[in-house]
């Protein structure tokens, strides 16, 4: 089972809301998914995030890939830097 870090679409027409949820690759992009760790709201000025970034730093560690706009909701929060930094150098790493 391949676990993705990705957006599911709610709201209303052309005002459209976003849950960051943890779900199975292979699952419907509004479908089944495994844990809801956030939201994001791009209708706002400045966009609203809310984030839960233990969770989300748990999923990662465990080998759940983010999609390209999770990836930079994950990289704006501090949460990509925040597991960079705890996964160190790896031995031989040059």
């Amino acid at each position: 089972m391949s676990v993705k870090i990705r957006l599911t679409r709610h709201g209303r027409k052309r005002y459209a809301y976003y849950h960051i949820v943890v779900a199975d690759s292979r699952a419907p992009r509004d479908g089944r998914y495994i844990e809801r760790i956030g939201s994001y709201n791009p209708n706002t000025n400045p966009a609203t995030i809310d984030l839960d970034t233990d969770k989300a730093l748990t999923w990662l560690k465990n080998g759940a890939q983010p999609t390209d706009t999770a990836r930079a909701i994950l990289s704006y929060k501090g949460v990509m830097m925040k597991k960079h930094l705890l996964d160190g150098v790896k031995k031989g790493a040059f």
